[in-house]
């Protein structure tokens, strides 16, 4: 007795353990969107693009910083022998000992007007043979392109929109999540409806081939009908087996983009009824051209094209300024090696100036040219099928509202018409045939009802995704990406 009562114990503890793990969770729209927004794979994957993007931009930013630097060979140490030419014109081998140390602190700033560099320099070396160090305490270096390209300047107009368009694109690509769920939340809805439909057929379909037993002993229907109603009891079987399977694969698709356990059976809620927003063609492109990723990308396009044909005009000939102004000391006592500073200048000019190469060079600069008009064709094409694609998605999504109008109430009238089909079959008024037919309106126009409220809502949020905004708020899609890049 002892035993038992431990067990139901223990059985009454774990049971409700199991059927809560069991117990179903029902799903609205909203909670779908919020779950994929934060724990889907894609939603991981937007994350680290932005992050990666962030990082890029900063390291942009941090060239335009002063940088300080030290650099130390500490120490050199060369033991070996080397050849050495006499007097004579002979040659010996002889041994070589030295011992070094060397070190530099540098402070470098680009110039992003010039496209230079400027650095404050100061640098201390010491040899153990001469027993001698030498010092530069302070050096002001200069290092010009004259006339090649400016690299810092052309980033700095490039890589600001780069990060505008990784931005806009992150949001983007934030929605085109939600579009997914919707698609997976839908699916599954729909296969929920079926997996209800195809159990209600079954029940109707038993009935009806009980009643028509009956009728049949009493002469009432033929052989025929009574066969047609039996098979229609085995199909309606057949399709609950596959209404149950696709249920269970629509689920586990569900579940597994939206990160749930596979212990959870989702129920999804049918969404509320449509406020029937109507949408302006041109307002929508404005916002789109405004906002999207895709205004971003042709700037960022129509800039690089215009980098590569500078950088291959700057590459006709070369003209680099070096210069360096400064002290520099040297004694054996180290306190001493900065006293007595002697000056300490060099001006380097160098020119590259091709004479003779076959028109190579220019060459480039053409091909630049021609790659630069490439892509300002393909930037005029893609803006010609930008502006189709959001015309027919307007009309589509405006359109949208009526089309579910219209599907409710041929689902509620196809309802109906079932119902009365089965009450006038069962007084012998209509044959088996009319009573197929009425049942396969009836789903056909609730499958209907379920794929037209699933188009308004993804036309919807692919509206949202190309324009960055809320219609029905009237407000941008905005994020706190500093926060988000520290998650």
């Amino acid at each position: 007795m002892k035993k038992k009562s431990i067990l139901f114990a223990l059985a009454a503890v774990c049971l409700p353990v199991v059927l809560s793990a069991q117990q179903e969770r029902k799903i609205t729209l909203n909670e779908a969107i919020a779950m994929a927004r934060v724990q889907s794979v894609d939603a991981a994957v937007a994350l680290n693009e932005l992050k990666t993007a962030y990082w890029e931009y900063r390291t942009f930013r941090a060239d335009l910083l002063p940088e300080v630097n030290l650099t130390g060979t500490l120490p050199n140490y060369n033991k070996s022998y080397g050849s050495y030419q006499n007097a004579d014109g002979s040659y010996s081998f002889v041994r070589n000992s030295a011992l070094g140390l060397s070190g530099d602190l540098s402070i470098d700033q680009n110039i992003w007007l010039t496209g230079g560099k400027l650095s404050l320099v100061s640098s201390l070396d010491y040899m153990k043979q001469l027993g001698h160090f030498m010092s530069v305490p302070i050096t002001l270096k200069l290092t010009q392109p004259i006339l090649g390209v400016n690299n810092v300047k052309w980033n700095r107009r490039i890589e600001p929109v780069r990060y505008a368009e990784a931005k806009a694109a992150f949001i983007t690509a934030t929605e085109e999540v939600t579009m997914r769920a919707i698609t997976y939340y839908f699916n599954l809805l729909l296969a929920e409806e079926n997996l209800g439909t195809a159990r209600q057929n079954l029940s109707n379909a038993d009935h009806l081939y009980k009643v028509a037993l009956a009728k049949r002993e009493m002469g009432q229907i033929s052989e025929n009908e009574l066969l047609q109603l039996k098979l229609s009891a085995l199909n309606a079987k057949a399709s609950l087996t596959e209404a149950e399977s696709d249920l269970n694969a629509k689920m586990f698709q569900l579940r597994a983009f939206l990160g749930v356990g596979e212990d959870e059976n989702l129920r999804p809620v049918i969404p509320e009824t449509v406020d029937g927003t109507k949408m302006e063609y041109n307002q929508v492109l404005s916002k789109a051209l405004e906002r999207n990723s895709f205004a971003q990308n042709i700037r960022r396009r129509q800039l690089e094209a215009d980098y590569e044909v500078a950088t291959a005009r700057g590459n006709l000939r070369s003209i680099d300024l070096f210069a360096s102004v400064g002290y520099t000391g040297e004694n054996r006592d180290f306190p001493a090696v900065y006293k007595n500073l002697q000056d300490n200048q060099i001006v380097q000019v160098g020119v590259k100036i091709p004479i003779l190469d076959w028109g190579k060079r220019r060459g480039k600069v053409r091909v630049a040219k021609s790659n630069r008009e490439v892509v300002l064709s393909r930037i005029r094409q893609e803006q010609i099928n930008f502006n189709q694609n959001i015309f027919l998605l307007v009309e589509n999504f405006n359109n949208q509202a009526q089309q579910l109008a219209i599907a409710k109430e041929a689902d509620l009238i196809a309802q109906q018409r079932y119902k009365t089909s089965i009450e006038t079959f069962l007084i012998g008024k209509i044959n088996t045939l009319d009573l197929n037919d009425a049942q396969s309106s009836k789903d056909a126009a609730r499958q209907k009802h379920i794929s037209e409220l699933y188009y308004y809502w993804y036309y919807f949020y692919q509206i949202r995704s190309l324009t960055l905004w809320d219609f029905r708020t009237n407000t941008e899609l905005e994020a706190d990406f500093d926060e988000i890049v520290r998650q």
